[in-house]
This record gives C-alpha cells, sequence and structure tokens, in this order.
C-alpha cells in the first residue's frame, strides 16, 4: 500500500470559499468531460467555434493600430507602447465600447464610466468586492442564479439572497420582501443581480414591463441593479426590449459586459458601465468606475492591451455594431434552439412527467424530469450513454433544481443535438424504468 504523502496546508485553514459549491460545479463539469471527451455535451455554454479564424485576429489588431496612427494621431513609437506595455488600467477601448453601447444597447454611456476588465468575471468581482464593505452587507439574485456570480460573491464573503424567478423572470413582490426582510434582521441589501435577457441557465427573460417596475422598485428601495446581459444579441429575429441600463434614467444600474459570446471568447475581454457618483472622504465627486479602477488595479494592474485592441479593430471593421456583425451566429444559434426543441417535443411531447422551457433565444434549455438529476447521474450519463449536460441544482444556493438539467445548444452542430438527443432519450427511458421498479 502506498504511504499517503505528507500534507503542507488543509482547506480548513483556508479561505471558506475553496470548499464552497459555487467554485467546485465548473471544476467538476470540467473534470467529467476531460475523462469523457467523446461525450457529446449540451453542458458548456461556449459560442461556435466555427468560424474562429486567426487571420481575421490579425485583421483586427492591424485595424486598431490604424486607427491609433490615423484617427488619434499617435506617432509610432507611441502606438508601440500603447499596444505592448503596461496600459491605463481603465482601458484603452473605453471609448470605442461607449460608440458600441449607444449603436446597438441605445446606451448612452460616458466613455470615462467605462472600465475595460479581463472578462466578465473581473467586472463582476470589481463590483462585488467595492459593495462589500462590512458584514452587514448582501447581494440579492435571481435564482437560479449564475454560479460565475454566486462564486464572485463568495471570494468577497458577500452573502447572496435568493430572489424567485417565477415564470417571468423575476418575482418582484418576493425581491421587496427579501429586501425588507433583510433589513429587519439588521442586514444591508446593496444590490440585486439579473440577467433580463435569456437568462443563464433558465433563459427567462424580463418584458419591457417588467423592466420598468424592476427600475422603479430599485430606485424605491434604494439599490443598485447589477445587469449582466451575454446573450442579448442572440435573439429570434425581432430583437429584445431595451437593456435596463438604455431605460435607466437614475443610475441604478451598473451594466455588465463581456466579448466572449460576440467577439472572441480567448481575448478575455469584458467590461463595467459604472456611472454612479461616489464621493470621497476629502469631500471631492467622481465615478464609481474610478473606485473600480483602484481595485482592479491591485488585481491585474490593466487588461491586456493586445487582447483589447483585437476587439477594438473588430468594433472599428463593424461600424461598432456588434448586432451586425454576429447576424450569422445569430441565425446559427436560433435554429439550433429550435432544433432543440423541436426534438424535444418528438421524443418527449407525449410524456406528461417531462418538461421543458422555450426560450425566444439565447443558449439554454431547462428540461424537468421525474427523477432525481445529480452529478452521480451526470458522470452515468457520460459513460454510459455518451452525453453530458449540467444538473440545475449547481445554479442554486440551496435546495432546489433536484428534477432539473440545463441544455445548452451554442456549441454543437445540427447532427449533433439529434444525436445527443436520442442519448438523453435512452437515459431517461432508463431512469424512468428504474423509478418504476423502485
Amino acid at each position: 500500500m502506498s504511504e499517503v504523502p505528507p500534507v503542507d496546508l488543509v482547506t480548513a485553514e483556508l479561505h471558506g470559499s475553496l470548499e464552497d459549491p459555487a467554485l467546485t460545479s465548473m471544476n467538476l463539469l470540467n473534470e467529467v468531460a476531460s475523462r469523457f471527451p467523446g461525450a457529446l455535451s449540451f453542458a458548456a455554454g461556449r459560442p461556435t467555434e466555427r468560424f474562429f479564424d486567426p487571420e481575421v485576429v490579425h485583421s483586427w489588431l492591424r485595424t486598431f493600430s490604424r486607427h491609433l496612427t490615423e484617427e488619434r494621431g499617435l506617432p509610432e513609437e507611441e502606438v508601440r507602447r500603447t499596444l505592448c506595455q503596461y496600459g491605463r488600467t481603465k482601458g484603452i477601448v473605453h471609448d470605442l465600447i461607449a460608440q458600441n453601447l449607444a449603436r446597438d444597447s441605445g446606451i448612452e454611456a460616458d466613455p470615462e464610466a467605462v472600465v475595460v476588465t479581463v472578462g466578465c468575471q473581473e467586472a463582476m468581482f470589481l463590483v462585488l468586492r467595492a459593495l462589500r464593505a462590512d458584514e452587514r452587507d448582501v447581494l440579492l439574485s435571481v435564482s437560479p442564479m449564475y454560479v460565475g456570480l454566486t462564486g464572485a460573491a463568495r471570494l468577497v464573503d458577500l452573502p447572496v439572497l435568493p430572489v424567485i424567478s417565477g415564470p417571468t423572470g423575476i418575482d418582484l413582490d418576493n425581491l421587496v420582501a427579501q429586501i425588507r426582510k433583510a433589513r429587519q434582521q439588521g442586514l444591508r441589501p446593496r444590490a440585486c443581480y439579473v440577467m433580463p435577457d435569456y437568462a443563464n441557465p433558465s433563459g427567462l427573460s424580463l418584458n419591457l414591463a417588467q423592466r420598468h417596475e424592476l427600475l422603479a422598485l430599485a430606485e424605491q428601495e434604494n439599490i443598485l441593479l447589477l445587469e449582466d446581459n451575454p446573450y442579448g444579441l442572440f435573439h429570434s429575429g425581432q430583437g429584445t426590449p431595451p437593456t435596463l441600463k438604455a431605460l435607466d434614467s437614475g443610475r441604478r444600474v451598473v451594466y455588465l459586459g463581456s466579448f466572449a459570446k460576440t467577439v472572441l471568447p480567448g481575448a478575455r475581454v469584458g467590461y463595467v458601465v459604472a456611472d454612479q457618483r461616489v464621493a470621497t472622504a476629502d469631500g471631492e465627486v467622481g465615478l464609481f468606475a474610478d473606485q473600480l479602477s483602484k481595485i482592479k488595479s491591485m488585481v491585474t494592474v490593466n487588461t491586456s492591451p493586445i487582447a483589447q485592441a483585437i476587439v477594438g479593430g473588430a468594433l472599428l471593421e463593424n461600424d461598432f455594431s456588434l448586432e451586425q456583425a454576429n447576424t450569422r451566429e445569430r441565425g446559427i444559434y436560433r435554429d439550433s434552439l429550435n432544433r432543440l426543441l423541436t426534438g424535444l417535443h418528438s421524443r418527449f411531447g407525449q410524456h406528461p412527467g417531462i418538461s421543458w422551457s422555450a426560450p425566444a433565444g439565447g443558449f439554454f434549455v431547462c428540461v424537468t424530469v421525474p427523477f432525481t438529476v445529480d452529478d452521480a447521474l451526470l458522470e452515468h450519463s457520460a459513460r454510459e450513454h455518451g452525453v453530458l449536460w449540467t444538473p440545475m441544482s449547481h445554479f442554486y444556493s440551496g435546495a432546489g433544481g433536484t428534477k432539473t438539467l440545463r441544455l445548452s445548444v451554442s456549441s454543437l452542430t445540427a447532427e449533433a443535438i439529434d444525436e445527443g438527443l436520442d442519448r438523453i432519450a435512452e437515459l431517461f427511458t432508463e431512469q424512468m424504468a428504474v423509478k418504476v421498479a423502485s
């Protein structure tokens, strides 16, 4: 018998987040996928890879370099420094992002209110770190909730209070009840995280009336709204209602964005629009973005200027419209979503114990079944049936989602969706037989 190697550290003496389910769920899914590389995966919410082209990346970089020379008037030496040296903490493409937001989302953002981040995940971390002043502070989030948000909150010791989503994306009465209950307990609700368009994982969206009601509620209850919008461009072709930020006249919305789905995930470029006015101890008034920049300077110093240049070039080449640039991808995702929904109906439409959501866009569909869905079943599904999906229990802070799974269509071909659904049907038939037998 081999000896157990001596240990130098134990997790009990490290930060408590390291054993939190929110931080381990992504690792679990990646680990299962790596052990069963032949399994078809409905688990990952990655964008399609079929159009990745390194030559396009070089084109975007050259376009941005010309922009620095011709539009900004920088000499060659300064262009090299801008691209290759440590850079401005808030970013070098903040003005281009502001133009993109105006063009695609109707958001009139002061470029100085934009902080360019290392993916949207850093944007979340910066905002939550700034809002968490002491142990009284809490965050609210629509549940089921994105694990990246709950993981970031755990890292900064900011408890997350779940808000019922209901059938429409958010239960506003429950949001008010949670806010007031927290205050009665001596807590300080700072913000509510919400994904208004095709939310991950539920796929739900808020209609226009609900967006106005949510903004009014945020004003009434004196909280911020953290709006995350990674999927808004991937609609059915009919567009989406205005973003919360576009409707925000009282600076209640901190807007979180990413170019992972719309330009290039490997660039790892996101941003936050934080135009809230902040009074400092010395009586000065500045932007919340300036405070976030201070935190960023101690975390990542600055976002890779090369990565920013790639995104900047993509924005310039597409006249700042990623809505237009993603026409091809939007069509693929729409067709894939329709194929998945049609396939679910043809296989399970006559089964009263199986139901599913029917979002109008985005990547995700949730399927409810009459048996328990957990990590053990996921591994069994990968090993015996060659198909991966995500247990919805990963998206709840407590009990919940134990009979629901999430399917993502973003990275599968039409043929793979059909084959994957056949494998899922085999799994469901097997599990329902086991349930009857027991």
